[in-house]
């Protein structure tokens, strides 16, 4: 039902609104504003009459917000925030613009950040701001043009595309496996095995692979890659680490594959997005770049020549 046309205050009474909350006088709003102090006592009176209800308390020379106010103002500051977020991608081209991504922390330090040099300097005039989630969000109320995401295709009102799927190696510090030989799957049971918050059934799955039906009992409980890498080089137990994740460690030594070799998962990575903001044009050469890089996720990241 569209909202009737009486209740939508324009922006200059809204702007008003937002800065008197926010500065505490039309003194000060004014001053925010670059209006004069009569000019905002006249849009805030405008606005009180036109939703009809008492938005501040005068107290001598300062304006205190009503508790309905306080809660409108919460409404405001999105709704302002949202509009101008719009205008910023109306006018945005195809050779710039602001993309907003939502990263998984380790994929996006071990993975991402060391590729995304080559999508700069093909699209100079693009800037990526970049945030931590891990776990799916409202993109109307976060603001994300996009995020990355591990899981299934299930992501409510969004468009997504793969980009590879996941597979876990047991590793362990070379000192930990030298302490505890494992020769078999089973073996492995009576080790600390470390656990991630968004993996809760991860070694059930790995164990079951493996031909072993033994309850795993509870380790040692991380919420994100990275922590749980390091503690696995310190020796405090073996963990499942997605392989490309924990390449370079391999490579180098302070990490080996305890048993078995990688194990692929349920789950997979991929680029989601806003379905109304699909037309964003920054969103647009992100994700074809991003569909190249991921179709060998195995290369190497290297600088741009």
């Amino acid at each position: 039902m569209a909202t009737p046309r009486r209740l939508l205050p324009s922006i200059s009474l809204l702007a008003a609104f937002e800065s008197v909350v926010r500065t505490g006088s039309t003194l000060a709003a004014a001053r925010d504003l670059d209006l004069t102090q009569g000019a905002v006592s006249r849009l805030i009176q405008a606005l009180e009459a036109q939703l009809g209800v008492t938005l501040f308390l005068r107290e001598r020379r300062r304006l205190v917000p009503t508790d309905p106010a306080l809660a409108y103002a919460r409404d405001v500051v999105k709704a302002l925030d949202l509009i101008s977020r719009g205008s910023m991608r109306v006018r945005s081209n195809t050779g710039g613009g602001t993309l907003s991504l939502a990263i998984l922390p380790t994929f996006g330090t071990r993975w991402l950040a060391p590729r995304l040099p080559r999508f700069l300097a093909s699209h100079p005039g693009v800037t990526i701001n970049l945030g931590t989630r891990l776990k799916p969000f409202d993109f109307e109320e976060e603001g994300f043009d996009a995020a990355i995401h591990f899981g299934t295709e299930n992501w409510a009102g969004a468009g997504a595309v793969k980009l590879f799927d996941e597979r876990l190696v047991a590793c362990s510090a070379p000192g930990f496996l030298a302490r505890h030989p494992v020769g078999a799957a089973r073996d492995m049971i009576g080790l600390p095995l470390l656990q991630l918050e968004t993996r809760p059934n991860a070694w059930a799955a790995w164990f079951a692979h493996h031909g072993v039906a033994d309850r795993v009992p509870q380790g040692m409980l991380f919420d994100q890659f990275a922590p749980m890498i390091e503690a696995v080089i310190h020796g405090l137990g073996v963990a499942l680490l997605p392989e490309f994740l924990a390449r370079q460690e391999l490579a180098d030594g302070r990490l080996v594959e305890a048993f078995g070799g990688p194990v692929p998962t349920e789950g997979s990575y991929y680029l989601v997005w806003p379905s109304v903001g699909a037309w964003y044009p920054p969103l647009q050469a992100f994700r074809d770049w991003l569909e190249a890089e991921a179709a060998d996720p195995d290369g190497e990241a290297m600088l741009p020549r």
